[in-house]
């Protein structure tokens, strides 16, 4: 009973962190590029600082999910008396999640707030331009985003 949780947690954590980037990048953006940048910077800023809630939820559930699911099928062959031995798609997974949490932490502490300080002193282009970095640096996510899911659909981890 446990292992389907896990596994549905994880797998909704990464709809959500993944689509939600999908979203921002392919939807939401180029509808507001025809705005003001006032505009523009204003409903990006709300609707971010949303997303980056949701992607902070979503990540540690993720990570923790992902510990939990490795962890089991470690005990698990350890109580069987075989050595664990992690499959090369899991440390693919592993490895690009925590380079995904990585990006995420930087976009929240760093860009992010380059971009609150220039809209709150209504200093539009620093804000455009913060809000450009923060759109390169979803964009890196989004794809390492995507690779995770093709590598375990295609792995037989899914």
């Amino acid at each position: 009973m446990l292992y389907p949780l896990l596994k549905t947690i994880h797998l909704l954590g990464i709809v959500a962190w993944v689509g939600g980037m999908f979203f921002a990048h392919v939807c939401l953006r180029p509808a507001l590029a025809g705005f003001d940048a006032p505009v523009r910077l204003e409903v990006m800023g709300a609707t971010l600082r949303r997303f980056f809630l949701v992607v902070a939820i979503a990540a540690t559930l993720v990570v923790a999910t992902g510990v939990a699911l490795i962890a089991r099928a470690s005990i698990a062959q350890w109580r069987a008396g075989i050595p664990f031995t992690m499959a090369v798609d899991w440390y693919v997974m592993t490895i690009i999640g925590f380079v995904m949490v990585g990006v995420f932490v930087h976009i929240r502490l760093v860009l992010w707030r380059r971009m609150k300080r220039a809209v709150d002193a209504g200093d539009w282009p620093s804000g455009a331009r913060a809000l450009a970095s923060i759109r390169r640096a979803v964009l890196v996510n989004l794809v390492l985003g995507v690779v995770v899911i093709v590598v375990t659909r295609f792995s037989g981890a899914a």
